[in-house]
């Protein structure tokens, strides 16, 4: 793309995009959902801009994508106010309010980063931006990545607002969050700092400032320290194992009434889309100097193999019928991007007479059977996800193999 592509805007927008309040570009997602709906219970009129045509149909019909608990009321509540303008292509944002990109920054297949994915974002925006606008960068980035996307637009001549106000939302609960937890800001100029502090703070309850950097860092600290916890716990699990012992027992004797112990996680899966994905993107700004965070990757992606060790050691796999208890990378959502539950499966796959999967939330996959015929058909049922309802679900006396601790003891394989 040449230098006069990026100078100024091409083509006009509709007046509805052209007079809101802000633009979320990729606001039909994850991120971009939550934060467009704080927005719009405040009284601002937001463009959602986003290339996933279908997903945008399903939120004009009333309709959430995905689950995002406490959303349901406040998109009604937006689209009946008409605070809501729907859009999917670069030249439909807004040429005025500031402009909110949730796209981060992913790794590639050599757990490197890839920066070239935020800044080609940038560059099919920048054309239909004016000079002074606001472009606030809001995912996971690799430390340094808005310093360089501010001196990669000083480079094709435009004068750009800049900043990183990074999410840090727990999955399907961003809603309540966004409305109870500090946001951080940074920009990289005391302008767009400001001009970022002025647009959060209608919707968050504490403002905390740091450089563009420090932002960086801070977001991808929060998520390696959560996946490292993880890892602990799920290293002391298979201590426990090994020695005969059963870990829930030893943990919540360790928990009882010691608040230093309060907050150690149980065992189980640790995956989803950003905390593995962070944690690389640390070891690879370290020059894979980080210990802790390698060690954490190889404990949480190697429980599922454990598991189906334990399970060759003790039973003829090839006779058995496996069934799979939730797919989703986490208890109480929808979403199975990088859930540890397809590689239990793959995995499985190779040893199993056959593997069966049933998740009560998960509707993208069509080889999914109901929760019913998989306990009926299934010799043994490995819990992946400790969805609530298997809480008091009749698994007809299966034996399960549980390492969240979750279920009734009775038929769990130890």
């Amino acid at each position: 793309m040449s230098t006069a592509d990026l100078r100024s805007p091409s083509r006009p927008v509709s007046d509805a995009a052209r007079t809101v309040d802000l633009t979320v570009v990729g606001g039909a997602g994850h991120v971009g959902v939550p934060l467009v709906l704080s927005f719009a219970a405040k009284g601002f009129t937001v463009n959602v801009n986003d290339i996933n045509t279908a997903t945008l149909d399903t939120l004009k019909a009333g309709r959430l994508p995905f689950i995002e608990y406490g959303a349901e009321a406040l998109l009604t509540k937006a689209l009946a106010d008409k605070h809501l303008v729907f859009t999917s292509k670069p030249s439909e944002i807004s040429t005025t309010g500031p402009v909110i990109v949730t796209i981060g920054t992913p790794v590639d297949e050599f757990l490197n980063p890839v920066r070239r994915v935020i800044q080609e974002c940038i560059d099919r925006l920048v054309p239909h931006l004016n000079d002074g606008q606001l472009i606030v960068l809001r995912s996971t980035l690799y430390p340094g990545t808005t310093d360089w996307i501010d001196d990669h637009l000083k480079r094709q001549g435009r004068k750009l607002k800049l900043a990183f106000c990074p999410e840090r939302i727990v999955q399907g609960h961003g809603i309540a969050e966004l409305g109870s937890m500090p946001q951080i800001i940074s920009g990289t100029t005391p302008e767009a700092e400001e001009e970022a502090a002025a647009l959060f703070q209608p919707i968050v309850p504490e403002l905390v400032r740091l450089t563009p950097m420090e932002a960086e860092f801070a977001k991808l600290y929060n998520n390696a320290y959560r996946y490292i916890e993880f890892a602990v716990t799920n290293q002391f699990y298979l201590i426990a194992k090994s020695a005969g012992l059963d870990y829930d027992r030893i943990l919540q004797g360790m928990k009882h009434n010691y608040p230093r112990a309060k907050n150690i996680p149980t065992p189980g899966f640790a995956a989803g889309p950003c905390l593995v994905k962070d944690t690389m993107q640390l070891l690879a700004f370290a020059r894979n100097e980080f210990g802790l965070g390698n060690a954490a990757i190889m404990v949480n992606e190697g429980l599922p193999l454990h598991i189906i060790a334990d399970l060759r050691r003790d039973h003829d796999l090839s006779k058995m019928t496996i069934g799979l208890l939730g797919m989703a990378f986490k208890a109480e959502v929808d979403d199975v991007r990088a859930s540890l539950s397809y590689k239990l499966k793959n995995a499985l796959l190779g040893d199993a007479r056959a593997v069966l999967a049933t998740d009560p939330f998960v509707t993208t996959d069509p080889d999914l059977l109901p929760l019913d015929e998989v306990v009926a058909r299934s010799d043994l049922l490995i819990l992946c996800t400790p969805h609530r309802c298997y809480k008091t679900a009749d698994l007809k006396g299966k034996p399960v193999v549980d390492v969240w601790g979750f279920l009734d003891k009775a038929n769990v394989v130890s």
